[in-house]
């Protein structure tokens, strides 16, 4: 699309960026060239510059002015030689005519339907009946033998940091920091390792315990209640619930208004829909 602008040469540009441009009252309907019987209108500019990809966003205006002038007269000249319209043509002019106006629909239905009080409704309401989550802080160390897990069980015991004893037997990768595993939930370990964990009082120990990865004692460190996140983190994804749920109550009310006929099962092949050649 525009092509030619970008065959411009560095003086045409120069010189056009030099051009002041020539104040005008202007409309949407503003006649700014004409071929044939043909008007293109301001309109129609501004709807071929929307459409132009990000990378012409370099091109000043007065450059992307002219060159979408040139384009829209030379598609006009490429239009008018075409002699009566294609059906493909038409149908895809139904279908892109259907699509816009459904999406100014949306997007009048979407603007209206989220306020600061929906949003914040929306919040309480999805955390009124949220249970807690409970989040756990726990250490490990992890060995190859029930007897060395039993042995550094003992050192436990009879005094000795739990962390120190990790790091000094440890084979896990947490091993250096003393076992530390960080806040998790649940779900986030196997079974049997949060099966022991969520067993335990704060600051009690495990006896030794076996799971895939091996011989573990486990001390838990720490509970809480994970936080709610907050509203703004949230408020995007409520407005957008909020805007779905608007869209869908409209979908529906306009559904019940209409009288509605869709094919019945096995009344058209579904292979149909790739006849292109019915287009022809």
């Amino acid at each position: 699309m525009l092509k030619h602008v970008t065959f411009l040469s560095a003086a045409a540009i120069a010189a056009s960026m030099s051009t002041g441009a020539i104040a005008q009252d202007v409309t949407a309907d503003t006649v700014v060239a004409t071929v044939g019987e043909t008007q293109i209108t301001m309109g129609e500019v501004i709807i071929a510059r929307m459409a132009l990809p990000q990378q012409y966003a370099q091109f000043p205006n007065e450059v992307l002015f002219d060159g979408l002038v040139d384009q829209l007269v030379q598609q006009q000249l490429l239009s008018d030689a075409l002699g009566d319209t294609p059906d493909r043509i038409t149908y895809t002019i139904a279908n892109e005519l259907r699509a816009l106006r459904a999406a100014d629909v949306i997007s009048e239905i979407a603007e209206g339907a989220v306020t600061e009080d929906d949003i914040q409704v929306a919040y309480d309401a999805r955390f009124a009946d949220a249970a807690e989550v409970q989040e756990f802080r726990a250490s490990h160390l992890l060995v190859e033998t029930q007897e060395e897990a039993a042995a550094a069980k003992a050192r436990i015991n009879d005094g000795q940091e739990f962390a120190d004893v990790a790091r000094d037997v440890s084979t896990g990768p947490t091993g250096p920091n003393g076992g530390d595993l960080g806040w998790f939930g649940a779900g986030a370990m196997v079974p049997a390792f949060e099966d022991q964990i969520t067993s335990l009082a704060v600051g009690g120990v495990s006896e030794p315990f076996e799971t895939q990865f091996g011989w573990h004692v486990a001390t838990l460190d720490e509970t809480r209640v994970q936080a709610r996140p907050a509203l703004d983190d949230l408020r995007r994804e409520l407005a957008a619930e909020l805007q779905e749920l608007a869209i869908t109550a409209r979908l529906d009310e306009l559904t019940a208004a209409q009288n509605i006929v869709t094919p019945e099962e096995g009344q058209f092949d579904p292979d149909l829909i790739d006849r292109v050649e019915l287009l022809d």
